[in-house]
């Protein structure tokens, strides 16, 4: 029942990755991405490309929850190790750049990777 549990929320994170890879890399310059983060037209030019890549690292960490979920030989290592990188990532952002990332990123993360070590 909790393993079942920690799966679902370990689908929402991987899901919330793939929307944030998808809003900072495709959508950043864009009025809809621009409002989301609150950036004006030129800071988001001018921040574009680290935007890129940021959110191609969120995106690869949604794949890698994504691995754990459908890995049937190390499911449980590979979960652990991608839900402590982006709990990690998520605090660092909210210290660094927004304190919401504290709530929207590290806390689905940190409950999804105590529900899994529950489960065990």
């Amino acid at each position: 029942m909790i393993g079942t549990l920690a799966n679902a929320v370990i689908v929402v994170v991987a899901l919330l990755h793939f929307l944030f890879m998808v809003l900072e890399s495709f959508l950043w310059t864009k009025p809809f991405g621009r409002k989301v983060f609150g950036t004006s037209a030129a800071q988001a030019s001018e921040t574009a490309t680290l935007a890129l890549n940021q959110g191609f690292y969120n995106g690869f960490l949604g794949a890698g929850l994504v691995w754990g979920l459908v890995d049937s030989r190390d499911a449980f290592g590979i979960k652990v190790f991608f839900l402590i990188c982006v709990l990690i990532a998520g605090i660092v952002g909210g210290l660094t750049a927004k304190r919401s990332i504290l709530w929207i990123q590290a806390a689905p993360a940190a409950v999804a990777l105590a529900l899994l070590l529950l489960s065990r």
